[in-house]
């Protein structure tokens, strides 16, 4: 009896040791986040073309080609704070609609190491030949091409980063979200550009 009861006394004392250890750490760590404060990245879309465009309503659903590509600044506010890039997976939509999916889409470079207070841009694009586009923005997509001014896109990047500052690293997984409206080109195999500057909406 006397030795089941040091056992349990000495698993009830590991346990309490495990556990405020667990605890101490964790204090730790908030309070250096808290001290070196890593601020939430800006993105900015600061160029974009659109080429190859080309609609074909012969068939059902209606299909669109296109080759579009986005100069993306991604800037880190942070004083003390570096961020590793893993990764990052971009979808090009209308309307919600997507027209590339993240496995389609290339984006230079897909991982980078970046120093506090700096931005870095990445190049993204997106090539569509004969993409199925619903028919709830169907009409949409058509009506904006034959006018001929411009052709509003979201773009959706799903970035994996780490924050690292010391010996600790934490890992984010930022969601990017742009609107982006480009000219549609004059003439068929024609250029549309826009000089952007627009500020993204990025979620923690």
């Amino acid at each position: 009896m006397s030795g089941s009861r040091g056992n349990s006394r000495e698993k009830t004392c590991c346990c309490g040791s495990c556990c405020t250890l667990l605890i101490s750490l964790g204090l730790a760590v908030l309070i250096y986040w808290a001290i070196f404060q890593p601020h939430q990245i800006r993105a900015t879309v600061e160029y974009a073309e659109l080429s190859n465009l080309a609609v074909s309503n012969a068939s059902s659903p209606v299909a669109v080609t296109y080759h579009v590509a986005v100069n993306l600044s991604l800037y880190n506010p942070s004083k003390r704070v570096n961020i590793y890039y893993d990764a990052i997976d971009a979808e090009l939509l209308f309307r919600g609609a997507v027209l590339s999916a993240a496995a389609a889409a290339a984006a230079s470079p897909a991982e980078f190491y970046q120093r506090r207070k700096t931005a870095e841009t990445v190049r993204l694009e997106f090539d569509g030949k004969g993409v199925a586009v619903p028919e709830g923005v169907s009409a949409e997509l058509e009506s904006e091409v034959k006018a001929a001014a411009s052709l509003g896109l979201e773009l959706s990047v799903r970035v994996r980063v780490r924050y690292v500052f010391a010996s600790i690293k934490i890992r984010q997984k930022p969601k990017v979200w742009c609107a982006v409206s480009i000219p549609v080109p004059r003439a068929p195999g024609g250029l549309g550009v826009l000089g952007s500057g627009d500020r993204c909406w990025v979620k923690y």
